[in-house]
């Protein structure tokens, strides 16, 4: 139920794929097809000083990063675990994923993006790219893929990457904040999801085995290499141009924030699958849920998030980038995000007491 007059009518609309929701999402959806395929920003961002479209939009994902954050920010102020996150994400997409690259392209440096990483950016694992550059990048980039990101998963679970560092979550949990509640939550949702997604991992694997092949042949099979550059080339235009931008962008206000990276990112997926091993959960209280759905209503990664609730099961799901909304908008506080492989014995004993106390007969 909407309250009286336009400006209201106008925020309902836009939220819930009104008119005008159809209408920013095909405003968006025509933005990255100008942006992928033609060359129409180029004279815009030359004629305001910039270098090249992609700076323009650079610089235009920041602003929408830290705009949304803002008002993410006072929405949440209450939430400590919400403020300090949007805070870190955006101060790295300002540092890490704009400034940073930008001045080691002014100091006559490779151009060199740190807040991501292998698969997600498969330049960081491919030969003819990563050995043109310096050294510590070399490192920083097989040691980042190798080591930081399994590692990270396992401890902290994947949201230490998609919720506090990547640029794609980054804009995800700002500007896409109002509708974050449009996932789709049916099983047939989550079956498709679990074939798409690694259906992607497989391929981005795939692609880097046949580029280091290609690679280490050199020139002795120029025809491996005109296929694997032809893959490479398929690859970079499905995932990361029509995936990652056109649908996973352009669809924020149809089909929630979180397309892109619950159906085809390839570093989610990976990360996803550390995660179902390693220490991160999402604890339940026993016998506190009222079944109000907000949890569920408002995960952005279509996750049926009440119905582990209502049975009193603590989970791991692979999808799950600890963002912290389900336990913010839980009215009885029954969801608790945790870092920790076993429970603690002082918690496991006042969990049987409650427990006993509970099953006790009221006199």
């Amino acid at each position: 139920m909407t309250k009286i007059g336009t400006t209201h009518w106008l925020l309902h609309d836009l939220k819930n794929r009104g008119i005008t929701a159809w209408l920013l999402s095909g405003i968006l959806t025509a933005f990255y097809l100008v942006l992928y395929f033609t060359e129409w920003l180029t004279p815009l961002a030359q004629g305001i000083g910039l270098d090249s479209k992609w700076t323009l939009y650079g610089l235009l994902y920041t602003v929408a990063v830290t705009l949304g954050g803002l008002w993410v920010i006072r929405k949440y102020r209450h939430n400590r675990y919400q403020v300090v996150r949007t805070s870190v994400v955006i101060l790295i997409q300002a540092t890490f994923a704009f400034s940073i690259p930008h001045l080691l392209k002014f100091l006559h440096q490779p151009e060199y993006y740190f807040s991501y990483l292998w698969p997600l950016k498969m330049d960081y694992l491919t030969p003819s790219y990563i050995f043109a550059l310096p050294l510590p990048f070399i490192v920083y980039s097989f040691l980042g893929s190798a080591l930081l990101v399994p590692i990270m998963a396992a401890l902290f679970g994947k949201r230490w990457y998609c919720s506090w560092v990547c640029g794609c979550g980054g804009l995800a949990n700002t500007f896409g904040e109002p509708w974050r509640h449009l996932s789709d939550k049916s099983s047939t949702s989550w079956r498709i999801e679990k074939i798409t997604i690694y259906t992607v991992l497989g391929t981005s694997l795939l692609l880097t085995a046949m580029l280091f092949i290609s690679w280490g042949a050199g020139k002795s099979n120029p025809e491996l290499a005109r296929f694997t550059t032809g893959f490479q080339s398929f690859y970079g235009l499905i995932v990361s141009s029509m995936l990652a931008g056109v649908v996973g962008v352009g669809l924020y206000p149809l089909g929630g924030t979180r397309l892109w990276c619950r159906f085809f990112c390839p570093m989610a997926a990976l990360l996803g699958l550390v995660q179902k091993f390693g220490r991160y959960r999402i604890t339940v209280k026993q016998n506190m849920c009222i079944s109000c759905g907000m949890c569920s209503k408002y995960c952005e990664m279509g996750i049926d998030v009440r119905s582990y609730a209502q049975a009193g099961e603590s989970f791991t799901r692979a999808s799950c980038v600890g963002c912290g909304l389900c336990a913010e908008v839980c009215p009885r506080g029954v969801l608790r995000l945790e870092n920790r492989s076993s429970r603690d014995p002082q918690e496991a004993i006042l969990v049987q007491i409650q427990g006993v106390s509970a099953s006790r007969p009221l006199i």
